[in-house]
């Protein structure tokens, strides 16, 4: 069986980052990739370019799904943060 885990990207201090969650693993050890800065969203094709060079792919009929949070819990006049999320497998199959 494939290991699949959750890519995630989200837009902090002006640039987009994407990273791939690796549960039991330190945050500081994920896998993550920063775009230019800029509020543009990187297109699909640049989220796949990017995640293919971090060793993973999109899985079968994966779809990004994007999700609004407040910035301060529980306070709705604070500004929104987007976060997308697809799942993806490694490139080569086997576990990262």
């Amino acid at each position: 069986m494939t290991a699949t885990y959750t890519a995630q990207m989200s837009n902090r201090s002006g640039g987009w980052r994407l990273y791939v969650v690796l549960l039991g693993d330190l945050v500081s050890e994920w896998p993550e990739h920063d775009f230019a800065p800029g509020l543009t969203v990187p297109t699909p094709a640049e989220r796949s370019r990017a995640l293919t060079a971090l060793g993973f792919v999109f899985t079968d009929g994966a779809q990004w799904e994007w999700e609004e949070y407040s910035a301060t819990t529980g306070d709705d006049t604070s500004p929104v943060r987007l976060l997308a999320s697809i799942r993806v497998r490694s490139r080569d199959g086997g576990a990262s």
